[in-house]
Parts: C-alpha cells; structure tokens; sequence
C-alpha cells in the first residue's frame, strides 16, 4: 500500500462496505461514518450512483478517505481514481486488473480466497489483500492457518463479517481490518438516519479495543 502516509488496513479497525442507491446520500453518510470514527470508506461499485457519490466525498468530506470496491475491470481503475478514489479494492483479481491498479497511483486491495491466489500476489511483491468472501472461504480458521507459512500476508477480510465476528478477526496477528456493512444498514440509509449510522459507526470503531487486542507492548495494532 504504498503513495499513502499510513495503509489503508491501518486507518481503521473497520472499512465500511458501502451501496449507494443515491447519490445525495453520499455525503452525510460519509460524515456520519467518519464522525462516529470510521474514515477509510469503501463506495462499491455496484451502482450507477457509485462514481458520483465517490466524487461528492472526495470533494466534500475532506477527512474521509474514501476508496471504490468492487473493482472488477482494468477500464474501471481510471474513472475511479479520476472520480477521487484514494484506494481501490476487488473481490478477485487478474494479471490485467493487478497491472491497471499498479499502474493507477493509488494503493489497492486485491481480494483472494485461496492459498496460491495469496503466493500469487506474494510473488508480484504485493503483501496486503483482501480475504473475501471471508465466511465462506473458510473464516478466521483459514487465516489462521495462512499466518504460518506466509507471514508476510496482510488482509482485510470482508464478507459475512458482523459485530460478533470481527473482534476474532481483528486478534488475528495477520489481519489490518474488517470490512462490513452492518454499520451501514440499509434501511438507515433509506431514512436518512445518519445518527443511527454514527452511532453504530462508533461501536465498530472500539471493536479491537473491546475485544482487548493489544500487543504485549501494549499499544495497538
């Protein structure tokens, strides 16, 4: 993740896993999650609204740090950047996709599921990943078994993660960050309730504190 001060897996404890319908809804939503302490914030592209709400929080919310997911194209990667993604991330990737996104600037999540995708990606000298779908390829048990024969392997889990889960997780010497949705609940969204928003925001940024997750030097990951 280099070309930013800090990794993308380290700004936050959770990344917000965004589907914007509107997007007028863009910008109080992305205030209300960096208000409740959740600034990376990732706008999938699976909407039209996407590009339009990536440009409304890159040029309204200057204390977000606001990302696209759901990259699947090497043609997306530049409409992206030039909407004002500061990140970029995708369920899978391609030697395509790797050379878009390496060429864009911008740091870049590359999703996996399996062992050789991450000695892949390992062997192009990339070390941070998305782990996804991260429920269904196998959870916290299959990281756990990654972290002794690769290291060096950095992700951010995403998919099927709630509240309940992402402390284990997050205690997993081989994980940044979550990525989830469960703090941005559709129906919050619909109504505009950006105070239910900020609020469940700020419980999933005190996840790694709650779940006691500090090193023996005692500061956090």
């Amino acid at each position: 993740m280099s070309g930013m001060a800090s990794s993308v897996l380290d700004l936050a404890p959770v990344v917000p896993v965004v589907v914007i319908e509107d997007a007028a809804d863009a910008v109080p939503l992305a205030r209300a999650l960096v208000a409740g302490g959740l600034p990376a914030i990732e706008v999938t592209l699976r909407t039209p609204a996407a590009l339009d709400a990536i440009r409304a929080i890159a040029g309204e919310v200057p204390d977000a740090v606001v990302g696209a997911g759901t990259v699947i194209a090497p043609e997306q990667v530049g409409a992206c950047v030039a909407a004002g993604a500061r990140f970029l991330v995708s369920p899978g990737w391609t030697d395509a996709l790797l050379t878009a996104m390496g060429a864009s600037g911008v740091p870049f999540l590359p999703g996996v599921s399996t062992t050789s995708e991450v000695v892949a990606l390992l062997e192009r000298g990339l070390r941070e990943m998305k782990f996804f779908p991260a429920q269904a390829a196998g959870g916290t048990a299959y990281l756990k078994s990654l972290a002794g024969p690769l290291p060096q392997a950095r992700f951010c889990p995403t998919g099927g993660i709630g509240p309940a889960t992402a402390p284990e997780y997050l205690s997993l010497p081989n994980v940044g960050c979550v990525g989830g949705s469960w703090m941005v609940p559709a129906d919050a969204v619909a109504a505009g309730d950006w105070a239910r928003i900020e609020e469940l925001a700020r419980a999933a940024a005190g996840l790694r504190d709650a779940g006691g997750l500090r090193d023996a030097g005692g500061t956090c990951r």
